[in-house]
């Protein structure tokens, strides 16, 4: 079975930066887009960016040219570099796998930006 675990999560001041990685835990680890979404307290699970087995990459518009998804398979990890952040930022951050016929989802870190 699949696990994903999220880490780089934190409290930072508007204008700053994280880099949040997400690691596989599986028994027989398989290539796939992977995906990074976010939750604020009262909205929607959003799509911030996502990135196939191929490389192709694809961004929200809300964070397009401020952030940039990676993966380096040899480590089953997926990363978000997160630049110049913003208070609308602020969110509980999911990394994601699109499995052949199942969909897996991490437990979810917190961004906190201050003004």
């Amino acid at each position: 079975q699949v696990q994903l675990m999220e880490s780089g999560g934190g409290l930072v001041q508007a204008g700053g930066f994280l880099r949040l990685s997400c690691t596989e835990s599986a028994s027989m680890p398989s290539l796939s887009t992977m995906d990074w979404y976010r939750q604020a307290p009262g909205n929607q699970r959003d799509l911030v960016a996502t990135i196939t087995s191929g490389g192709s990459t694809r961004y929200g518009d809300s964070v397009m040219g401020r952030f940039t998804i990676y993966r380096d398979d040899h480590k089953n990890a997926v990363y978000l570099q997160m630049n110049d952040l913003k208070p609308e930022d602020a969110a509980v951050c999911f990394c994601g796998k699109e499995g052949t016929g199942e969909r897996y989802w991490g437990q979810g870190t917190q961004v906190t930006v201050s003004s």
